[in-house]
């Protein structure tokens, strides 16, 4: 089952930053199913100087300003991708960094994109804690997932179901501007966080 449309349009995103804790990514590709839960997010928001869309609306950032729910894909570092859910009004240019993945589908195809054993614990643990690594062991790519909806593509999220957990509320990691907001939020003690 899919997270709805009206999930992603009322909150805002701060709130879904925190409510996409514990839901699960799906990607239904034809190589097979990948999934895992959510368990570290950031969050950019309008006027926040690490947010893509601070300055204006670009080609390579332009599915930021889409309608909820959809997914924005960008290039770092000339090598990794990051994936992103669209959170704002349609325009606006706010959204919500996938930043880390606990695995719970298709692990040993996680494991071949990666190149990881997953049955080390090490190997395990690599395969999804990191932005830059869930792209890759999920089978995301920016070409086909850039702009793509989250309610009706083969890549979505499911209803939360990891529950009673503490959630952390910290600073975000790998930026310089902004880097003092407390817009990163992740499932406390989870061994799959990128950094505690």
């Amino acid at each position: 089952m899919k997270l709805p449309l009206d999930f992603y349009e009322q909150h805002d995103t701060l709130t879904l930053s925190q409510l996409l804790l514990g839901c699960e990514l799906v990607h239904e590709s034809a190589e097979g199913i990948t999934a895992g839960i959510i368990v570290e997010t950031e969050a950019y928001l309008t006027g926040d100087p690490a947010c893509h869309a601070y300055r204006k609306k670009t080609n390579r950032n332009a599915a930021m300003f889409g309608p909820p729910g959809t997914l924005y894909v960008y290039l770092i570092y000339g090598y990794y991708h990051c994936l992103n859910v669209v959170t704002g009004p349609e325009d606006i240019g706010e959204a919500v960094l996938i930043r880390a993945l606990e695995p719970t589908e298709g692990i040993d195809l996680m494991g071949q994109r990666r190149g990881l054993d997953p049955a080390t614990k090490a190997g395990l643990r690599g395969l999804c804690s990191g932005p830059g690594k869930l792209v890759i062991a999920m089978g995301v790519d920016r070409q086909q997932h850039n702009f793509s909806s989250l309610t009706t593509g083969p890549l979505y999220i499911r209803p939360r179901s990891l529950h009673d957990f503490e959630m952390v509320t910290t600073t975000r990691i790998g930026i310089t501007q902004g880097a003092d907001l407390p817009y990163r939020f992740y499932v406390k003690g989870n061994l799959f966080v990128s950094k505690w």
